[in-house]
């Protein structure tokens, strides 16, 4: 051995069985591995055979060569896992040449493999059984990740991140394996905020009297963010995009301006929701707080109310609708009678690529209908609790922008790891968990799931130990009220639901747990995953709110999907709110358009170049021409009935050749199923 060879930085003893471990390091790394085994003599322990180890094989060396390298060592180090026997025998040996060796503690699995490895409280990591290093505790959490199947790089920095935050492998190996434990679980912290904004009280409000005195009975003043939209013209009949967090009071703003009007004669008040759902629960809140002071109605679709059998009432002092309950009035040419306000609520569906574009269309064409009936100018209120680019947004809509980004509790955001068996387990802890408690102000903690299937729905519900309930779509309106009802006289500790509740259908709940980070066959997005978890914690109910993401690593729900739901998890928990822009293929800009001809003839230019989305009028108009959608700029009987019916052009094309063809309806019905469905 040369004695360039001979220059070592450390050298490091640890016991393994019967001989030593013996690793020399120089430059920080390792430059070769022996074994020593020792020998008693009159002088005491001395090297007795000394081998160097390359790979599987033992190359005999010199003991002599063992003595050269320790004197040549700048520093000696002895493993403390070494036995106290083991300690005493190197200590003698080492003596005996004048040299002094130091006790350290190191990890004992990279002993074993011949690696050097000090460890100390601040970072050692604790196993079951003993503590070892970071790398080898990363290398044991990496064989978990394997077998609970394939992690992103998102998830194992997380993971990672943790374990040295803890420094408690059992705790993360835990975690991984769907445990709950608040403090790994949890993500961040959204604080609760306050904006200083001088409240307004409702005995100064300049409303019709008997509204004064109906919000008087219910406030002595108002919430911050209705108090800046009255400071800022809301009852002089400015228009308004009013952005704010869920439970923070935006209804209000609407009700407002919109009964205040049609008290004084000014015009109907339209209320529009994007879901039947919500519109069912909108339109029981007006009959209960204002029906002794203006008739009350409902358009959903161009169907009647099916509670009582009252028609639709196109006179009424406030219609509440859904957008393509009301757009199916325009495109029909229903006599709304003067407008005076037209509240739209989730104005942020506007970017959504299947409603956007009709939302966008439907404005438009109530503008041109307010513009062409009424005496004078109807007011817009926008609202919504999640816009990317609001002042852009209220620039587009040619509103004032009232944004207010106080949260009025905070709100808790977990993350656990499960496979799809494993969520509903984990859900069920969490529901029971957060229906034995109770808020200072006296209320059970009661829990949305939200999932991505009806079927999913029915699943998780079935197997929740305490008492809960699915809600979606699919049931009839008396069970939807029913399942409401008994939400909120806490009868039901959860409610499991698909994205009809992130629009806004009021549930008082404590907690979000997130079964699925899909809705239908597409992964969430920022702006309704935001939505989504706002519904966790209400002020007059809460002290905070927990959400909950039970993640499956690389998991995905359907062929089409970009990424895993792991890689989606911290994308969302990080992500920054989408811009709300409407984007028009052809597709969309051909039926916007001919709706647009079929309510305003030759000014459908004009509707189409003040949406909000950029519409190729041009191509449109050639194309349905074309098609023999329209005649000139009005439609013809194919154009009304595909306009009437919200058909895209496909649709109507494939409608056309089942007819000719004589396809079975109930298989052309599902052909156009199947063929949205591909899209």
């Amino acid at each position: 051995m040369s004695k360039q060879a001979l220059d070592v930085e450390t050298l490091f003893l640890h016991e393994s069985g019967d001989e030593y471990t013996v690793v020399v390091r120089r430059d920080g790394k390792r430059r070769f591995r022996g074994v020593l085994e020792t020998k008693e003599t009159s002088a005491g322990p001395r090297p007795g055979k000394f081998l160097i180890v390359r790979g599987e094989q033992r190359e005999p060396r010199s003991p002599e060569e063992f003595v050269e390298l320790a004197r040549r060592a700048e520093r000696i180090r002895i493993s403390e896992q070494t036995s106290i026997s083991g300690r005493t025998e190197l200590q003698d040996l080492l003596s005996g040449y004048q040299l002094e060796a130091q006790v350290v503690r190191t990890c004992r699995r990279c002993a074993n493999d011949g690696r050097y490895r000090p460890i100390t409280s601040d970072t050692a990591i604790t196993t079951e059984h003993e503590e070892i290093c970071p790398d080898c505790a990363r290398e044991q959490l990496e064989r978990e990740l394997a077998y609970k199947g394939e992690f992103t790089a998102a998830a194992k920095d997380r993971l990672e991140e943790l374990l040295l935050e803890t420094r408690d492998l059992q705790r993360i190996t835990n975690l991984v394996q769907g445990g709950l434990d608040p403090d790994l679980t949890k993500f961040d912290e959204v604080s609760a905020t306050v904006d200083d904004v001088d409240p307004v009280r409702t005995a100064d409000l300049d409303v019709h009297p008997e509204l004064k005195a109906r919000t008087e009975e219910r406030f002595e003043t108002l919430l911050p963010v209705q108090s800046l939209s009255v400071r800022n013209g809301l009852l002089e009949g400015r228009d308004q995009l009013v952005v704010s967090a869920t439970a923070t009071g935006k209804t209000l703003v609407g009700e407002l301006a919109g009964i205040d009007r049609a008290l004084k004669g000014d015009g109907k008040l339209l209320f529009l929701v994007p879901l039947v759902a919500l519109a069912n629960q909108k339109h029981e809140d007006f009959e209960e707080r204002y029906g002794d002071l203006v008739d009350v109605t409902i358009r959903v679709g161009a169907s009647r109310i099916n509670d009582d059998g009252t028609r639709f009432d196109p006179g009424a002092d406030v219609i509440v609708g859904t957008y393509e309950g009301v757009d199916h009035a325009l495109r029909t040419g229903k006599d709304l009678g003067e407008v005076g306000t037209v509240v739209i609520d989730e104005i942020h569906t506007l970017k959504e690529p299947e409603r956007g574009h009709r939302l966008d269309g439907l404005i438009s064409r109530l503008r041109y209908y307010a513009e062409t009936e009424n005496e004078s100018p109807a007011q817009w209120v926008f609202l919504s609790a999640t816009v990317g680019n609001p002042e852009e947004l209220a620039r587009r809509l040619r509103a004032t922008l009232i944004e207010f980004e106080e949260r009025p509790v905070p709100i808790e955001r977990h993350v656990t790891f499960a496979d799809g068996r494993e969520k509903v387990r984990i859900a069920d802890r969490l529901v029971k968990r957060e229906f034995d408690t109770k808020s200072s102000k006296g209320y059970r903690g009661q829990t949305i799931v939200f999932t991505n299937s009806r079927r999913r729905c029915h699943e998780i519900s079935r197997k929740l130990q305490y008492s809960s309930a699915p809600y979606h779509a699919g049931l009839d309106y008396r069970q939807r009220k029913r399942v409401e009802r008994q939400f909120g006289d806490q009868d039901l500790a959860a409610v499991v639901t698909t994205a009809a509740l992130a629009a806004g259908v009021d549930f008082p709940a404590s907690q979000v747990v997130f079964d699925s980070l899909a809705m239908g066959i597409e992964w969430l997005s920022v702006q309704e995953f935001e939505q989504m978890l706002g519904r966790a914690g209400r002020p007059d109910y809460h002290d905070r709110g927990r959400v909950y993401l039970l993640v499956e690593p690389d998991c995905a729900y359907h062929n089409s999907m970009e990424g895993t739901e792991d890689e989606v998890a911290f994308k969302l928990l990080k992500g920054e709110m989408e811009d709300v822009i409407t984007q028009y293929d052809e597709r969309a800009a051909v039926e916007e358009t001919l709706a647009n001809v079929t309510v305003a003839g030759k000014r459908a230019k004009r509707l189409n170049d003040r949406m909000v989305g950029e519409v190729p009028t041009k191509h449109a108009i050639g194309k349905l021409l074309e098609w023999g959608f329209i005649d000139g700029f009005s439609p013809t009987p194919l154009g009304r009935a595909v306009t009437r019916h919200f058909l895209a052009p496909d649709q109507a094309f494939r409608i056309l050749d089942g007819i000719r063809t004589g396809t079975d309806p109930y298989d052309l019905v599902a052909d156009l199923e199947l063929a949205e469905n591909e899209l």
